[in-house]
């Protein structure tokens, strides 16, 4: 991503014919990317001109003061409106860099709850409850029209054409409105996986296009691989030999479950976000440590230091916590859990990191080079407290080296110790 100066220009374009569509931005695109996020899409809306085409140049520092925001949160919220496809970024670099924002419809209810991976996201932030509500919202009413006899004119019913009326039809380039698709990079492949199933179970024909782009939001949203992949495709064939999406989204989720102590999946950057990552430039061993950090998914990460290349139940679970929980930016979780590693006998104790990954979250580190920065100062420190060596000392009654004195019994006293005795 190009860096941004608050001296930096830029215009706002309209792409699509922008409606009143605030409570699908509220109810459906707020709960993912944020309030701020939902702001900047209107404020830059708000930047066009009375015909709604374009808008006039404006520094990012106008914008800035406007929304009474940090270039950091403005850029954070730009990126969030682009990956959920409200906004189209384009740069022109000069001594001062000009930027085109394209501003898109966000989808319709239909097309956002059909989507399995803003759904599973959109459940997963709300919960179950609040879900049904905002879903119940948007749906249709049923109506009954099993007596009804449909009785609608047509067209051709009551309009004819006269030959004054004919004319050469031109193609103009009108006004429409448009939504930007979720992009993906795909770590599945299609091929592959229809290769290993057999032709008589599947037909190959019938998986089309919407098939094979259903299979990589599958795959992206609970990070199945290949192998996966066909097991859940095995057990969603029909009588048709076609693939049963909603069978296989609901085996999906309930795998996932079963394997995350019933939790659904969550969206969190799958790596350190661009607008934090350093600007310098080296061949460094610290750069080329800096850059693997920053562009490395925590799972990647901790799936490498694994000879297996898998990572354990308690690992996973103790990632998720760091970037979900705690909300630390994926590069900083890089760089502590190899810190932890390195001084805690390569062992990820769970005390040992939360103890830590408060501070740093308390510390506000957000970046990969504060996050090193902090780590080698904690180290030095550790390095200068003295360990002192225990004195083992066995642990004894107080009265144990204390003198006791002997109180020995009179024979008369014996003599009537024995008569009560036999009393």
């Amino acid at each position: 991503m190009e860096q941004v100066l608050p001296a930096d220009i830029f215009i706002v374009v309209n792409k699509t014919v922008l409606q009143d569509d605030r409570k699908i931005l509220i109810s459906l695109y707020e709960p993912l990317i944020g309030a701020l996020a939902i702001n900047l899409y209107n404020t830059l809306w708000t930047y066009l001109d009375h015909l709604e085409l374009m808008s006039t140049e404006y520094t990012h520092n106008t914008l800035l003061n406007t929304m009474m925001i940090s270039l950091n949160e403005m850029l954070d919220a730009r990126l969030k409106l682009e990956a959920i496809g409200l906004l189209k970024t384009y740069v022109k670099k000069g001594n001062v860099n000009s930027f085109i924002y394209e501003l898109y419809s966000p989808m319709s209810a239909k097309e956002f709850l059909n989507n399995p991976i803003l759904n599973t996201a959109l459940y997963n932030a709300l919960g179950s409850i609040e879900y049904d509500k905002r879903v119940e919202y948007f749906k249709l009413p049923t109506i009954n029209l099993k007596n009804y006899e449909d009785i609608t004119a047509k067209f051709s019913d009551i309009f004819t054409w006269t030959s004054s009326s004919l004319r050469n039809i031109e193609i103009y380039n009108l006004k429409n409105k448009s939504t930007r698709p979720l992009e993906i990079l795909s770590k599945i492949d299609i091929p592959t996986i229809l290769s290993l199933i057999p032709e008589e179970m599947l037909n190959p024909r019938s998986v089309t296009k919407d098939v094979k782009s259903f299979l990589i939001k599958i795959s992206f949203i609970y990070n199945y691989d290949n192998e996966a992949m066909v097991e859940l495709i095995r057990n969603s064939i029909s009588d048709k030999h076609t693939i049963d999406k909603g069978k296989l989204r609901e085996l999906a989720t309930r795998y996932y479950q079963f394997e995350n102590m019933g939790k659904l999946p969550s969206l969190i950057y799958k790596n350190q976000p661009e607008y934090l990552r350093s600007t310098k430039t080296g061949v460094s061993k610290r750069m080329q440590m800096i850059h693997m950090f920053e562009t490395t998914s925590p799972y990647d990460f901790i799936a490498s230091k694994y000879k297996t290349g898998t990572p354990s139940d308690n690992d996973l679970k103790l990632i998720a916590y760091l970037l979900l929980d705690l909300d630390l930016r994926p590069g900083v979780v890089n760089v502590l859990l190899d810190y932890v590693l390195k001084i805690n006998n390569n062992k990820l104790t769970r005390s040992f990191v939360d103890a830590i990954a408060g501070q740093w979250k308390k510390s506000n580190i957000e970046t990969v080079e504060d996050a090193m920065n902090i780590a080698e100062e904690e180290y030095k420190m550790r390095k200068k407290i003295p360990v002192k060596k225990e004195i083992k000392t066995d642990k004894k009654p107080s009265w144990f080296h204390q003198d006791i004195q002997e109180d020995l019994a009179t024979e008369d006293e014996i003599k009537e110790l024995e008569e009560m005795l036999r009393g």
